[in-house]
């Protein structure tokens, strides 16, 4: 695991190592081990290295290829390095034993695409042709990897990075908030791939690459992967077999999957929260392994939001070396000032916290750790997923005038309120079909009752502010998400119309965003095994009956888990990764709320509708309603706008 940063100069300026030194260290903590730069002519590379695979000398980047004609700077693993290597003939010449080296060799050998679609692992690339003169950019299929790119309006130089603070470094750079980005934003908790914070930028979208043939020119933007035609395959080729030879086909791909992981050069573990997905990659880890893997959990007083003790249990019974570490409201609340820098875009899904805290927790022992992350969105994990079909087949059945009476009656009553009601039966209830969040859940479906169709639905069921443009002050939302959902319509089932739109946007842009950026701030590795492309592209081939049965999320995964965890472990209500943000604003919290909420900050740079927002701080400091989400959101843009001294 690395970073990445570089440039294309229109011209010869002064000297770029000092520069490219600079764009380095911006982001040193992605690779602290070792450090190297390139340049021909007015093209830079700039490098940082977390040794995990060949620690020698002999895997330093930038590296240049056996013939002299390519040079690579690599963020990621190939974990099928060792087989490409044997393909390519052990007659040659080898220097180490590098995943990179073999890219290197396989791309000499195939071409850029045709090598690319052999790679399985994350990545994230540039490759310079010192023939041709061509740059190319490659993010990974399922965009485990970021990879930032764009044009410096104030000399028109071509600049990307693994982050944006090391194009910040960049002379001329003035980083001027894009407002139709904010107020994608606004609505996700992130922005959106291919669209960036500042005007000018871009995110590389997965599976793509970029091919640019001079500085100033037009690029090539080339998919070699992608989900939608991963699904479109999946249909055309279903399995037929039976659902115990289904889940040995899925269990293999699974084991191997994790198997490739595990391959590295210094100590490994695992997250291991107690839920499906972590836990039966904790399961397979152990199965393959000849000594206790190593588990790491971080665990919450507050009884909500913490599953530690279930996954103390499941360590237990797995025979791993466990470790877990209970933190207070004031461990996590540290964390919130490191957030805008750890970020370095703005981000605001809440379970950061807890996903930084569980990465610096497993760095004291380990430098790679796998993650669970995946199984909700390839399997159906999300609640959202039941909820929305359950509401979209009960509200077509009723008029808007019926659905609006309803939706003013449940908002009457707090979220808190309804919780507190809800508390009175849920003991009553079978555990499976108990809920967390219940007032919250509550008052998103009072939001829904109004809208016309699934689509729209589902697009609310994603959303924080629903009507962003009121919210940012001459901004346009561009259709990203909105659009992907309703061309997302040919999938016969509305259940895969919701995983497919997740897989290609929430997942890289938010979850895998999440991991990347807190285990790298600890420059830890994280690999998630359950995003083997094989694994997605075998997923979509399964009917949705073996991800969603009878009412039963993740259908096939508990099956294959079973054979190594008793069931009476797992089954249990679904828990978020989070922190009670909510009391924690009303509380603790209130007084840096306060100051980033203020009006004059939040009319400092003419961004923001304030009394909109104003509003929403009053409603839930008196404890009406919880606007936890939408306040996030605001409170991580001001924060890290306020330390970027972004200009708007």
């Amino acid at each position: 695991m690395c970073g990445i940063a570089g440039f294309w100069r229109n011209k010869n300026g002064d000297d770029p190592h000092e520069l490219l030194r600079r764009m380095g260290e911006a982001i040193a903590y992605r690779g602290p081990d070792d450090s190297g730069t390139f340049h021909d002519g007015t093209l830079g590379f700039s490098f940082r290295r977390l040794s995990i695979l060949d620690l020698t000398p002999a895997g330093h980047q930038p590296m240049r290829s056996a013939s002299g004609r390519f040079v690579i700077i690599f963020n990621g693993e190939v974990y099928n390095s060792a087989e490409i290597r044997n393909e390519l003939g052990a007659g040659h010449n080898w220097r180490g034993h590098s995943d990179t080296e073999v890219m290197l060799e396989a791309i000499e050998r195939w071409g850029i695409e045709a090598a690319v679609r052999r790679f399985i692992g994350m990545f994230a690339f540039a490759l310079w042709d010192t023939h041709s003169r061509t740059l190319c950019l490659v993010r990974d299929r399922l965009g485990i990897k970021p990879l930032y790119y764009g044009w410096i309006k104030t000399n028109g130089d071509f600049v990307f990075a693994s982050e944006l603070k090391a194009i910040r470094q960049y002379p001329g750079f003035e980083g001027r908030i894009d407002r139709d980005a904010l107020s994608l934003y606004m609505r996700h908790n992130y922005v959106p791939a291919p669209h960036c914070i500042y005007e000018g930028l871009a995110k590389l979208p997965p599976g793509c690459i970029l091919t640019l043939r001079a500085a100033d020119a037009q690029p090539e933007l080339q998919p070699f992967w992608s989900a939608p035609e991963a699904a479109r395959q999946g249909l055309q080729s279903r399995v037929a077999e039976s659902d115990s030879e289904i889940a040995d086909q899925l269990e293999a791909k699974l084991a191997e999957a994790v198997r490739q992981r595990m391959i590295a050069d210094v100590p490994l573990g695992a997250f291991l929260s107690g839920g499906i997905d972590s836990s039966l990659v904790v399961a397979l880890m152990q199965s393959q392994s000849g000594r206790p893997v190593k588990t790491f959990t971080i665990g919450f007083h507050e009884e909500a939001f913490n599953e530690a003790h279930h996954a103390k249990k499941i360590a237990a019974h797995l025979g791993t070396e466990h470790t877990e570490l209970y933190v207070t409201p004031q461990d996590a609340m540290d964390v919130v000032p490191l957030l805008p820098a750890m970020y370095d875009e703005p981000f605001a899904d809440s379970s950061q916290i807890p996903t930084f805290l569980v990465s610096r927790l497993a760095r004291q022992s380990v430098t790679v750790s796998l993650s669970g992350d995946g199984g909700d969105e390839l399997f159906a994990g999300y609640q959202r997923y039941l909820l929305t079909r359950r509401i979209w087949n009960a509200l077509k059945k009723f008029p808007p005038s019926v659905r609006r009476t309803a939706a003013g009656v449940i908002q009457a009553v707090s979220p808190a309120g309804i919780d507190r009601s809800y508390g009175l039966v849920r003991p009553l209830m079978p555990r499976r079909r108990q809920l967390a969040s219940v007032g919250d859940k509550a008052h998103k479906l009072a939001r829904m009752l109004e809208l016309p169709g699934s689509d729209a639905i589902y697009l609310r069921a994603l959303t924080h502010w629903p009507e962003p443009e009121s919210i940012v002050r001459g901004s346009r939302e561009p259709e990203t998400v909105r659009r992907f959902i309703r061309a997302a319509a040919w999938l016969p089932d509305l259940e895969e119309q919701m995983m497919l739109t997740d897989q290609a946007n929430y997942l890289p842009d938010d979850i895998l965003t999440k991991v990347d950026r807190a285990s790298m701030a600890v420059s830890l590795e994280a690999r998630v095994p359950l995003l083997d492309h094989r694994v997605v592209e075998y997923a979509w081939r399964l009917p949705l009956r073996f991800k969603i049965r009878q009412g039963i999320s993740k259908w096939i995964l508990r099956q294959i888990l079973y054979r190594y965890v008793p069931a009476e472990l797992i089954e249990r209500p679904k828990m978020g990764f989070g922190v009670p943000i909510d009391s924690w604003l009303r509380g603790p919290l209130r007084p840096w709320a306060e100051d980033l909420l203020s009006a004059e900050s939040l009319g400092r740079d003419d961004l923001f509708e304030v009394e909109a927002i104003r509003e929403k701080w009053r409603e839930h400091l008196s404890g009406s309603r919880n606007w936890q989400y939408l306040l996030w959101d605001v409170l991580m843009f001001q924060d890290w706008s306020r330390g970027k001294k972004a200009k708007p």
